[in-house]
């Protein structure tokens, strides 16, 4: 093929970054090559955000339906069309990589290309890649080619078919029991997914704590819930082989107490996530990488090569859409404006388990191991109005603030709807403003919010 032409950027990947900057670039009358091998989108509308939360949504209604009674109605039978439910995620993920591909098709600049890109070297002041047998050029390349599930050294996964955080949309029948490896996001939140559908599930954890960045008294909280609905944990356990058998899979454990095989019909890997660099010849370029492929940046998300810019989950740190977008905004301060964007950012995240988590700043462990002179402050929703009128009073809110300046350091909302409320603090920690400015509010009643009120007073 000859050659496909010249760019001033080239993005390789099109996920929550490469998107955005790709239309914001071209605005400014640059030429603009986008390459995507696969689908627009990235992981959060392809199999991650978009299609799992519309997921989470079915099962919380059929939670409810069930729980019914405590509201004074009966709903005598809930029954669960499980293909049903994965359509209609995938029906919603589907609106949004279509409505993705019109925004290229309605232009001219920035370019679509479809294929695999890699890098093939220098080109004067600028770069050659390859996308196929296609020849481009470009001044400047950005890398958003994002993560995959990490697939863990176990004797005997390859002779199975597993469900990960990929395939699942296209595993249209309901696993009678499910086994999950690994509780981290993920497992979590697809562990009581599924069990909400109707499955057995069980959790194996190899450390001694289910997410194990949080305090304990979340992620104790967080397990006590899941338990309660009827998911069993084996944590301090690892998975020293797996084999097929005649209704499933057999996994042979062993934890504190020796070995164990356990069987169920499915496997689920929720095994943490690995970048996608092993196949762009970075080398080629001089880019340089850690051991485990993530694309060293510095705070304005500039690799080792003058030139090449990397977003999105391969630059390391937080893997989150939202940390993703804010990358096509340093981006975009750095390519084309003034340059004042860096990743000094105060980020929040979500763990929509139900009761949600939100997160934001410090943990508690992490705050006093710093060495600041903390205070902390717990208050339960059952003491919130709004929460026990909804028939939601799990949970807690904790803030941790800095005793001198009265800042708050972070905080946990595990409540239902925490991953809304715990804007409220990602707020005020932005403003750099105390905690008095939430306390000193007035708060609507009665209302969930109240409750984020009441935890900052008791500082």
């Amino acid at each position: 093929m000859p050659d496909a032409g010249h760019f001033d950027f080239l993005i390789i990947g099109g996920g929550q970054a490469g998107i955005p900057l790709a239309h914001g670039l071209a605005k400014t009358g640059k030429q603009v090559g986008l390459v995507e091998e696969k689908y627009l989108g990235g992981s959060c509308i392809n199999f991650g955000c978009t299609p799992t939360k519309a997921a989470i949504a079915s099962a919380r209604l059929a939670y409810q339906a069930r729980k019914a009674v405590e509201f004074g109605l009966k709903i005598p039978t809930v029954e669960v069309d499980f293909a049903a439910v994965l359509k209609r995620a995938k029906d919603i993920l589907m609106r949004s990589r279509n409505g993705l591909d019109r925004g290229f098709e309605r232009v001219d600049n920035p370019s679509l290309i479809r294929g695999h890109a890699a890098l093939d070297g220098r080109n004067g002041n600028g770069f050659a890649v390859k996308v196929g047998d296609a020849h481009l050029t470009a001044d400047q390349v950005v890398l958003d080619t994002g993560t995959r599930t990490a697939i863990p050294p176990i004797p005997g996964l390859k002779r199975l078919d597993t469900i990960d955080s990929e395939n699942w949309l296209e595993k249209t029948d309901l696993p009678e029991q499910l086994i999950m490896v690994g509780a981290g996001y993920i497992g979590l939140e697809m562990g009581q997914f599924y069990r909400r559908m109707g499955s057995q599930v069980t959790i194996i954890e190899g450390s001694g704590q289910i997410i194990a960045q949080e305090d304990n008294d979340v992620a104790s909280a967080i397990q006590g819930f899941l338990e309660s609905e009827g998911i069993e944990f084996r944590k301090n356990t690892k998975v020293k082989n797996v084999r097929p058998s005649r209704d499933g899979v057999i996994v042979l454990v062993e934890g504190l107490s020796g070995q164990a095989e356990i069987e169920g019909s499915h496997l689920f890997l929720a095994t943490g996530r690995k970048p996608n660099t092993d196949k762009l010849a970075l080398d080629k370029a001089g880019v340089k990488t850690t051991d485990g492929g993530i694309v060293q940046v510095d705070n304005r998300l500039a690799t080792s090569v003058k030139g090449v810019w990397a977003a999105g989950d391969i630059r390391g740190g937080p893997m989150f859409t939202h940390t993703s977008w804010d990358d096509y905004r340093i981006l975009m301060s750095q390519l084309a404006g003034d340059g004042s964007r860096t990743t000094d950012r105060i980020i929040p995240y979500g763990v929509f388990v139900d009761p949600e988590l939100g997160r934001v700043g410090m943990t508690e462990k992490e705050a006093r191991a710093s060495g600041a002179n903390v205070k902390v402050s717990r208050f339960d929703m059952a003491k919130n109005s709004k929460a026990n009128e909804i028939g939601e009073p799990r949970g807690f809110i904790k803030v941790v603030a800095d005793a001198g300046t009265d800042r708050i350091l972070g905080a946990s909302v595990l409540a239902s709807e925490g991953a809304e409320l715990v804007h409220m603090y990602v707020d005020i920690m932005n403003a750099g403003a105390p905690f008095s400015a939430i306390r000193d509010a007035i708060h609507i009643h009665p209302t969930l919010a109240e409750a984020v009120q009441s935890a900052v007073s008791q500082l």
